[in-house]
């Protein structure tokens, strides 16, 4: 993943990330993970929220405070209910189960 996240920085794809992390330890796991997370423009944490994927109000939340609309916007997620979650909102989305997939999906929709 952290390859397909430096491959789209450096093709000026905008990243952004909802994230169902505690807010109490948010901040200590993404100064861990720096050199990943400086990356994305904005991350929507669920803990500092008090909303978590798949309820749609994340979502909503989300596509709202990046500026997009649904049809804009491809969500990767490991978990069928929060894919699930993000197409009911309109966005594009994509059941992560590995990089390959996950890169020959981005490369299709002309992001790789």
């Amino acid at each position: 993943m952290r390859e397909i996240v430096e491959d789209l920085a450096a093709r000026a794809v905008p990243l952004f990330a909802i994230t169902n992390f505690s807010d109490e330890f948010w901040p200590a796991f993404v100064e861990r993970e720096a050199a990943l997370f400086a990356r994305f423009r904005d991350v929507v944490v669920s803990g500092a929220e008090r909303l978590a994927k798949p309820d749609p109000a994340i979502y909503a939340l989300a596509l709202d405070r990046f500026g997009l609309s649904g049809p804009d916007a491809v969500f990767v997620d490991d978990r069928a209910d929060n894919v699930a979650g993000a197409e009911a909102a309109g966005m594009r989305a994509h059941h992560f189960h590995d990089a390959a997939g996950l890169r020959a999906e981005l490369a299709g929709l002309g992001l790789l």
